[in-house]
Order: C-alpha cells, then structure tokens, then sequence
C-alpha cells in the first residue's frame, strides 16, 4: 500500500513538472509567430472579427488546425462595438487559405 501512495505521488509530481511554458523547446518564445505547417509572422494572416453576444468585436484568425482570438481594442483600451455583424457571427476574411479543413 505505501509503495501505491509512493508511485502515484511520484506519478503527479512528473505530470505537473511537465506543465508549463516552453513544451521543450517545440513553442518559442515568440507570440507573434504561427508555429503550424505554414510558420509565418502573425501580421502576414487575414483576420476577421467576431461579435461577442454583447455586441463587441474580436480579432480572429483560423488557419485550420490552430485559432487566435483578441479582443478588438480602441486606444485607450476600451473595447471596439462597431456593429459591423449581429452578435455571434463572424465576418471578414478569417479562414483564408487552408491546408488543413474545418471538421465543422
């Protein structure tokens, strides 16, 4: 029974170890970069907006496998309602070119 209590805290200790930021090197540092099949800077995908239910818009890109979200900001950080779709739906040019479909 103690050996039990000993492999499975030694168990949870490596599986929180593994947690965490840099994967191991697979993840830069680097935020602003698509790290999928088509590595490129952040700037060179089309983003469209999504409207949030209450009617502000968000930056999103969907290059197949990966997605990103930002809220769409004004600056002086106040969010962005422009009205440009119904709440909920997404418009603009988000998906662009894709090598990998959406299931959905």
């Amino acid at each position: 029974m103690r050996i039990r209590n000993v492999i499975l805290c030694l168990s949870a200790v490596g599986m929180l170890g593994a947690c965490g930021e840099g994967g191991g090197g697979q993840v830069g540092e680097d935020k602003s970069i698509d790290y999928g099949f088509k590595r490129k800077h952040l700037s060179q995908l089309q983003a469209g907006i999504w409207v949030d239910p209450n009617g502000c818009d968000h930056w999103i890109i969907d290059d197949g496998i990966e997605g990103y979200l930002s809220q769409r900001l004004d600056r002086d950080g106040k969010p962005v309602c422009s009205g440009v779709a119904p709440p909920t739906h997404v418009t603009g040019p988000f998906q662009g070119r894709q090598t990998v479909a959406d299931t959905f």
